[in-house]
């Protein structure tokens, strides 16, 4: 007996240091599952993103769509300077406030209208915002500004929403129906490229600009 006891002991320490184990692993990998989303394993997003920081100046590295060291460093640049945790990787935050949709490329240009749109034009009347998008789109098409949605809208000082970080706000339905009627061509500022509130402008350069109209309480101007 006292050597079935003495063979026992070791045995069952040895299951209780695998079980141990095997519990760590499983505790691991649901962290990690249940941390924010990263696109480490989408190239095609990797890529993406380079892309658009190298636009902005935060990237100097070739277009891989590997997230290696130079991208990370580009990563923890773009969130130092956009007020968001500087971690290099991407999670939902960070893909939002570059521009990329984790869930669905081919939307991107409409979701980051629709966040510039919520930032710069909540409380504004529907029309007010369908015509903060147009002038986005107009700026687009002009060789005086970047031709993509993305490179307009953050631009450095070029909209006061992305300096204070209200671009990272989620838009609501209204924004995603306003840029939509700006992408299908509705332009009620009819090929403005600025836009204003006179009550709490302070640039003296902007109220030099033709004005077109007014709509809500933005003065759009070319």
């Amino acid at each position: 007996m006292k050597t079935l006891k003495f063979v026992c002991i070791p045995i069952i320490a040895i299951c209780l240091l695998i079980l141990l184990a095997v519990s760590h692993f499983v505790v691991s990998f649901f962290n990690v599952s249940n941390k924010p989303f990263l696109v480490e394993a989408f190239a095609a997003d990797i890529a993406e993103i380079q892309r658009r920081l190298k636009d902005w100046g935060y990237y100097d590295g070739e277009i891989t769509g590997v997230n290696d060291w130079e991208t990370q460093q580009a990563i923890m640049y773009f969130q130092r300077t956009h007020g968001i945790a500087e971690t290099g990787e991407i999670d939902y935050e960070t893909a939002n406030a570059i521009g990329v949709s984790l869930n669905s490329q081919n939307s991107n240009d409409l979701y980051l209208l629709a966040k510039c749109i919520h930032a710069e034009a909540r409380g504004e009347i529907y029309v007010g915002k369908v015509a903060v998008g147009a002038v986005i789109l107009n700026r687009v098409a002009s060789p005086d500004f970047p031709n993509t949605i993305y490179g307009v809208i953050y631009q450095p000082w070029a909209f006061t929403a992305v300096h204070d970080g209200q671009i990272n706000l989620e838009p609501d339905s209204e924004a995603y129906q306003a840029a939509q009627d700006a992408l299908s061509g509705w332009d009620p500022t009819y090929g403005s490229l600025y836009y204003y509130n006179p009550d709490v402008a302070t640039s003296s350069w902007i109220w030099s600009r033709q004005v077109v109209t007014t709509i809500g309480k933005h003065v759009f101007a070319i």
